[in-house]
């Protein structure tokens, strides 16, 4: 089962480019997106040329905002939207797919700002995120992929001296959110695959930071760690273009 996670940073703007031609030739299986900034309606008409016969999509309550969506050949046993908490639940930042042997979740986590004015935000964002989670995969095993908005280890930026407590996305705080995780038995898949290979999936569009490859990895697919053994490969996708983010993926063995 090849599952594939994109930030697509306005599913409307990215389906004029490459998108639905770079996602038939990836023929996955499951297409998670994060950051669609639109309707449901829109997104269900977006990505009908795809014809995937199952199709869930999350709004915010602000227009062109945010936005999260699956997109599926297999139908889920159930989908269940946010995460059930008020004031998380507003921005339409969670879906949850319940297949068969495993719970999957789409998820777009709170950017902390360029001014770092929603960090106290985020921190509760990711306490109650893991918690969420964690009661998911008392039940079965959890899968849960998109973009987390944080760069883990130095490893994972071109820069990390430069941005360490000063940026957004590798701030001390949001670095204990990702560690809270993992502490918890969520595995970052393509570490567990590909040890310290260097690849980024986020891009500024600033000056060619992805001509020059000045990336972040931030985009990720976290498995409960029983489920590790099922991941035969873990993937992250430069060659797609179309997006700040690129795709990242995995492939199941079930």
């Amino acid at each position: 089962m090849k599952l594939l996670s994109f930030n697509v940073n306005g599913i409307r703007a990215i389906a004029g480019k490459s998108f639905l031609t770079d996602m038939k030739e990836m023929q996955a299986d499951v297409i998670c997106l994060q950051e669609t900034k639109a309707t449901v309606e829109q997104v269900l008409e977006t990505v009908n040329p795809l014809d995937y016969p199952f199709v869930y999509a999350n709004e915010a309550g602000r227009k062109g905002y945010s936005g999260t969506a699956i997109i599926s050949k297999v139908e889920p046993l159930s989908v269940v939207y946010d995460m059930g908490v008020s004031h998380h639940d507003e921005e339409g930042r969670v879906i949850c797919a319940e297949y068969d042997k495993f719970y999957l979740i789409t998820v777009y986590v709170p950017n902390s700002g360029s001014e770092l004015l929603r960090l106290p935000y985020r921190k509760t964002w990711d306490a109650d995120f893991l918690s969420y989670l964690k009661n998911l995969e008392a039940k079965k095993p959890v899968v849960v992929c998109g973009d987390f908005n944080v760069a883990h280890k130095a490893i994972d930026l071109a820069r990390p001296k430069a941005n360490y407590n000063k940026s957004a996305g590798f701030m001390q705080e949001e670095i204990d959110g990702m560690d809270a995780f993992t502490a918890n038995g969520l595995v970052d898949s393509w570490r567990a695959k590909n040890g310290d290979e260097v690849k980024y999936t986020w891009w500024s569009y600033r000056g060619g930071a992805r001509e020059k490859n000045v990336g972040w990895r931030i985009d990720y697919f976290l498995v409960s760690e029983g489920f590790v053994p099922k991941i035969k490969e873990a993937t992250i996708h430069n060659e797609i273009f179309g997006s700040d983010h690129c795709p990242v993926g995995v492939e199941l063995s079930l």
